[in-house]
């Protein structure tokens, strides 16, 4: 079985082959090199859709993308779908950096956020999505060399670092985006069968 990661995203491409790995027999992981659609939904499913519609008509073949962000709770949920075009552009740093003086004067126990990500699979045999949920808080300050986006200002439940402290195999072990991918693996293996 073929799969198009539709995500010019290298970050991306190497979190989601490193999480998929061997977990589906047979499975082949393919890049994508087609155009770039506008991501103009308004939620984390339209937005997968539309980049996972646009690879499977580019190549033909079954296409996989995602949609993530960090949906802070005093903030309504923001930045949620704008999250990698926060500060106006896709700078991983000048988002973090506004977040964080957004909630410079909140106090820890009301910076309650989680990442969300939801994948969208498109083929011949129709669409279907699975989302993943990691709660956690947003620190006060910047910590951690791992991951990427907002992994160094996000605290997941449960921990006292921020994800961009946490190994890689541990973070995607656990992440939204592996929650999301343990569904879509247990889709894919049970229609193997």
């Amino acid at each position: 079985m073929q799969i198009v990661l539709a995500t010019h995203n290298a970050h991306k491409v190497t979190e989601l082959g490193a999480i998929l790995g061997a977990a589906v027999e047979g499975l082949e992981l393919l890049g994508y090199d087609g155009p770039e659609p506008v991501e103009d939904g308004t939620s984390y499913l339209e937005n997968a859709l539309i980049k996972a519609r646009a690879a499977y008509a580019h190549t033909g073949v079954t296409s996989m993308a995602d949609d993530s962000g960090i949906a802070v709770e005093i903030l309504g949920g923001s930045p949620g779908i704008f999250s990698a075009r926060w500060a106006g552009g896709r700078d991983n740093v000048a988002n973090r950096q506004l977040l964080l003086s957004q909630l410079g004067d909140v106090a820890q126990e009301h910076r309650a956020a989680a990442f969300v990500c939801t994948i969208a699979l498109v083929g011949p045999d129709g669409e279907t999505s699975f989302t993943g949920i990691w709660p956690g808080r947003v620190a006060t300050e910047e910590h951690g060399e791992h991951g990427f986006g907002y992994d160094p200002i996000f605290i997941p439940e449960g921990f006292e670092v921020t994800a961009a402290e946490l190994e890689p195999e541990v973070k995607n072990s656990m992440s939204h985006r592996a929650l999301a991918l343990e569904q879509l693996v247990s889709y894919l293996n049970a229609i193997a069968e």
